[in-house]
């Protein structure tokens, strides 16, 4: 009794030859930007800093867990407090931002003592920057609502004149 076993048809043909189109237009598109030194796009910083956007607020906060579940929000130059996230408030997007923040910090080794700071630039964008990693998240981006939960930890700003 002979049998026959055979893996020759475990992939079709043209997966095979679509797998190999696609590593050579990664390949090919990879050497023209490199030949070509076609530059990486620019961070929303970089870009600030070129076009000489400067800030209209800005502020340097702290973030600290209560035991009831609080987030209290320390204004870092004046000592007093920004604002108070109890448990349950609809405040979500800034929980979250901040877990994410302090567990790069916890990787590194960093406590929640160095600041954070929250600036309005000239442009309308909003970033918060971590003093401690120099990581800055783009607040805009996630939205008007999400944006102005952070955009209300900022003082009043004067009208331009």
């Amino acid at each position: 009794m002979s049998a026959t076993h055979s893996h020759a048809d475990m992939l079709p043909k043209g997966t095979l030859y679509l797998a190999l189109a696609l590593f050579l237009f990664a390949l090919t598109a990879t050497i023209i930007v490199r030949i070509a030194h076609i530059p990486p796009a620019a961070s929303p910083a970089a870009m600030r800093t070129e076009a000489h956007i400067a800030p209209v607020a800005s502020r340097d906060l702290r973030f600290l867990d209560r035991a009831d579940g609080a987030v209290v929000i320390d204004d870092v130059r004046t000592g007093q407090n920004a604002a108070i996230i109890h448990a349950g408030e609809k405040t979500g997007f800034i929980r979250g931002v901040m877990r994410g923040l302090a567990r790069e910090r916890r990787a590194h080794g960093i406590g929640d003592t160095p600041p954070f700071n929250l600036t309005l630039w000239q442009d309308g964008e909003l970033s918060l920057t971590d003093s401690a990693t120099g990581r800055s998240i783009e607040l805009t981006a996630f939205g008007t609502t999400n944006r102005a939960a952070f955009a209300a930890l900022l003082p009043a700003t004067k009208p331009a004149a």
